[in-house]
């Protein structure tokens, strides 16, 4: 079956560093853009970082530039979101997600989600 599971959320205080992973099985790991994106309540979903099918480009959002890094390993079939200088304003469910040859950063783009991981920073 597609599936996207993130794991790796936790409650962590401020300044401190953090790795979300997300482990992909059922589709073709390879041919998917692969983005992180949160959501807090009554807030939009927000791009947090995303990187490319071929692998050679990252994209992110303003408000995590220099602090966060997105990586992939085609062989595990798996995507980290490496977050670092963690600020209270970072705490959201964040979500995992795959967008087939598409290297976008709206959340309509993509078709397969994971169900989120909770990260919460204290100050």
């Amino acid at each position: 079956q597609v599936q996207l599971v993130e794991s790796g959320g936790a409650w962590v205080q401020a300044g401190d560093s953090l790795r979300l992973s997300c482990a992909a099985s059922g589709f073709n790991f390879t041919k998917y853009t692969m983005g992180w994106f949160r959501q807090v309540p009554g807030k939009e979903r927000e791009f947090v970082a995303c990187i490319k099918y071929t692998g050679e480009s990252t994209a992110y959002g303003d408000s995590v530039k220099g602090r966060f890094s997105v990586s992939r390993d085609n062989v595990q079939t798996t995507v980290s979101l490496q977050m670092s200088s963690l600020r209270p304003e970072d705490t959201a469910l964040y979500y995992c997600a795959a967008s087939y040859l598409k290297y976008r950063s709206r959340a309509s783009e993509y078709q397969i989600w994971g169900q989120g991981t909770q990260v919460t920073v204290f100050a």
